[in-house]
């Protein structure tokens, strides 16, 4: 194994020392327990956005942490999910006074230790609403998770409910984007190789060279099936139709086409897989009307892709616009 690293044990605080010195004016970094949070918060009369998960997938979700998205993100160690003492002395930190969502991806972790923070936080009179994200279609159930695993969508979900704080909305109306974004997203992933935690030091799964794993979870869960590669045209479709079919998407939708690299994957190969993922909505009279193309919910160096598509309306296609100002999305401000 070959990690730019110093210790294991030190991994995850070492980022996040990096993070407080590149970004001071967006961000500040907090210590034992661990958390991230835009470097102006609590904003008063805002609802305050939370998100976060085991490190390993950034920039998800410290990443975003920033005007127009998230207001804090609780780090917890490699693939591990946050303790509920990070999430509660987050939302107490993002709280201005108009309540506090939670954005929870479906990992029974991260459901359980969200749970209890929140619990925590309403006996200190705080109001706090939770959404799990559950959008992956490769799987109903998985090692990690009871049902469909939070991936893509998550993503999405943070950038239009930021926005929707932004403008000044209630934690009601916050909560109800979120859920939108939810029942509306899918997505489905895949790997071309293996990643390596660092406190493992080796492997998570063996895949030989002439083989991949189509529908892959982002901790290296087991996906559909094991298959020998394919042409990146031929990857799309077993990714797309999926993910079409599920909802379904039909002709006259308007979505959303986000391709993300699994951490690997350079951007080359993310136009390509772009390209096949645009032609085959194209195909089914689906309208791509806004895109996402890059690493934005990874793992740790894992070469594959995940596509997700989200129908979107009126009121999202303003909530994408907004300006956002975080580490790692940014447009319009």
């Amino acid at each position: 194994m070959k990690k730019f690293i110093n210790d294991p044990e030190m991994v995850v605080v070492e980022e996040l020392e990096g993070v407080a010195l590149a970004h001071p004016d967006l961000v500040k970094v907090h210590f034992d327990p661990n958390y991230v949070v835009r470097a102006d918060a609590p904003v008063q009369g805002k609802v305050g956005i939370i998100s976060g998960g085991g490190s390993g997938h950034e920039p998800m979700h410290g990443g975003f942490v920033g005007y127009g998205m998230l207001d804090a993100a609780c780090p917890g160690a490699v693939f591990t999910s946050p303790t509920p003492d990070q999430m509660l002395e987050a939302t107490k930190a993002v709280d201005g006074g108009a309540g506090v969502l939670h954005i929870v991806k479906n990992y029974t972790g991260d459901i359980m230790n969200f749970e209890m923070a929140a619990d925590l936080a309403k006996a200190e009179g705080m109001q706090v609403e939770s959404v799990v994200i559950d959008d992956d279609v490769a799987v109903q159930d998985s090692l990690w998770t009871a049902g469909r695993r939070g991936v893509g969508s998550t993503v999405l979900a943070e950038k239009l409910c930021g926005a929707a704080a932004e403008l000044g909305r209630s934690l009601s109306e916050v909560t109800d984007v979120c859920i939108k974004v939810k029942n509306m997203g899918r997505s489905m992933g895949m790997a071309l190789t293996s990643c390596t935690v660092p406190h493992a030091g080796e492997p998570t799964f063996d895949l030989p060279e002439d083989e991949m794993e189509i529908g892959v979870g982002i901790h290296g869960e087991p996906g559909r099936a094991r298959l020998p590669l394919k042409p990146a045209d031929e990857i799309v479709e077993m990714l797309m139709e999926p993910i079409v079919s599920d909802l379904p998407y039909k002709a006259g939708d308007e979505v959303l086409l986000f391709v993300n690299s699994m951490g690997g994957t350079p951007l080359i190969e993310l136009y390509i897989a772009y390209r096949k993922a645009y032609q085959i909505c194209e195909q089914h009279g689906i309208k791509v009307v806004r895109n996402l193309i890059g690493s934005y919910i990874t793992s740790l160096e894992m070469a594959g892709v995940s596509i997700t598509l989200l129908k979107m309306d009126e009121d999202m296609l303003k909530l994408w616009d907004h300006p956002v100002l975080t580490p790692g999305l940014r447009w319009g401000k």
